[in-house]
């Protein structure tokens, strides 16, 4: 294909998999028109920026945090969970940025999180096979005929949804919530009370004192008040991200006004594949999940057509190995980019590969194991000489009891009390302020 930028017909003719089936196409048509006539969700300069942001990260200058839900749903779509999930990263961000002394660069896996890809078209339970459930964006989590089936109307759910919860991101983190006094504030009593919350009771009391110092001698940065905070999601919906794609007036080129940063997932990485071609001729900062069937050569041919201009912050290799595979699958990787003087920030996701099914049927993962996976990132950087950029993680701001071991020393038992999660299992409060205190001693000793 040439450089146009392809038409939706274009994508669909070469292939594009993990695409859900949907029986009106009429309906479908008409949905994706109204999207393209929808106002933008964020804005190419927000990207730009961002994509500086990501290359400081892929120098060693910053460090990414890029957090949330394996799978957001609309219901959960509201003012009190948006400001839980922003909490909890602005958290996890403090704690880096001054145990660590870096700067941190804040995603949220949200505003967008509505589609996953599934291993199975289908689901059955006690003998009766409907479609797997593919996320709010897609059908139902209820397992009924009616539930499941695709339904195009979702897309338009999906902007709608993102919009309100990217409206109630920029309040919060301009209108005062976000203000570095608050760092006492953000922490409830759930956390408190833990080994975890009163390490960073001290840590915000430390920040009280320095914020008090610099105020004595006149001091009031900006930064004091505000944050800046980028959206993120996995770009696998074709119907809705090409719809959601514009030309930027400035610069005559597509960027994905549904997020700040979009990237393909480990199942639809197929070099001649829809989602290749598509990510190909954006703008925006991308990303791309290798796990372990990935090859040197496959990083090598995949950065050659993702950023032929070999431009800084523009492309973000995610890597998803598993705790028992990182430090052997990731050299090569690493060694054969940096050898080609490729530009690429690497970023850790230690979830994916961590997971597994306990005896009594909960997906889970196990603390320890994901903390395994951020520490053998950060070993083979640090035996290569190259950057550990960052982190994405499966997050929530809520008490939730979904992956076990951590300080709470959560055993398989107690997964039944609070397991909300509709797809992946997530690190809750606790777990997720513990996570960035080790990591931070990784980046103090990086």
């Amino acid at each position: 294909m040439n450089d146009a930028f392809p038409s939706l017909d274009q994508l669909h003719a070469i292939g594009a998999l993990q695409q859900p089936t949907y029986s009106d196409p009429a309906a479908l048509a008409a949905a994706v028109e109204k999207l393209r006539n929808q106002p933008p969700l964020v804005f190419a300069g927000e990207c730009d920026q961002l994509k500086s942001s990501i290359a400081a990260a892929g120098r060693g200058e910053a460090f990414i945090l890029q957090g949330g839900d394996c799978a957001e749903v609309f219901a959960e779509a509201t003012a009190d969970n948006t400001r839980n999930k922003l909490r909890v990263l602005l958290q996890m961000a403090v704690v880096l940025t001054y145990a660590a002394s870096v700067p941190v660069v804040k995603i949220g896996r949200l505003a967008g999180q509505y589609a996953k890809p599934r291993s199975s078209d289908t689901e059955t339970r006690d003998g009766v096979t409907l479609p797997a459930y593919r996320g709010d964006a897609v059908n139902g989590f209820e397992f009924t005929e009616e539930s499941r089936i695709p339904d195009p109307q979702r897309l338009l759910d999906v902007y709608h949804a993102s919009s309100s919860t990217l409206n109630l991101v920029r309040a919060f983190t301009t209108g005062g919530y976000a203000d570095l006094r608050q760092v006492h504030t953000w922490n409830s009593e759930f956390v408190r009370n833990s080994p975890v919350g009163a390490k960073y009771e001290a840590m915000g009391s430390e920040i009280e004192r320095a914020i008090a110092f610099m105020e004595a001698i006149g001091a009031d940065p900006e930064e004091f008040h505000r944050v800046d905070f980028y959206s993120s999601h996995e770009a696998l919906l074709l119907e809705y991200e090409h719809a959601m794609t514009r030309i930027d007036s400035r610069t005559e080129t597509p960027y994905n006004v549904s997020g700040h940063f979009v990237w393909i997932g480990e199942r639809t990485r197929q070099l001649d594949g829809a989602h290749v071609e598509y990510f190909r001729h954006l703008n925006n900062p991308i990303g791309c999940k290798l796990g372990p069937t990935a090859t040197p050569d496959d990083a090598l041919a995949l950065a050659a057509k993702l950023n032929p201009k070999n431009e800084e912050g523009r492309l973000t290799f995610i890597t998803r190995f598993g705790a028992g595979k990182v430090r052997d699958g990731l050299p090569g990787l690493v060694e054969k980019i940096t050898a080609e003087g490729v530009n690429v920030t690497w970023i850790s996701d230690p979830m994916h590969g961590n997971t597994f099914s306990t005896s009594n049927g909960y997906k889970t993962r196990r603390f320890e194991d994901v903390l395994d996976e951020v520490q053998g990132f950060f070993d083979v950087h640090h035996a290569l000489g190259t950057v550990p950029g960052g982190i994405l993680v499966e997050n929530t701001g809520d008490d939730v009891t979904e992956i076990i071991g951590g300080g709470e020393e959560l055993d398989e038992a107690g997964l039944v009390h609070r397991y909300e999660s509709v797809v992946d299992p997530r690190l809750n409060r606790v777990q997720s302020l513990e996570m960035a205190f080790q990591v931070a001693e990784m980046l103090r000793s990086r």
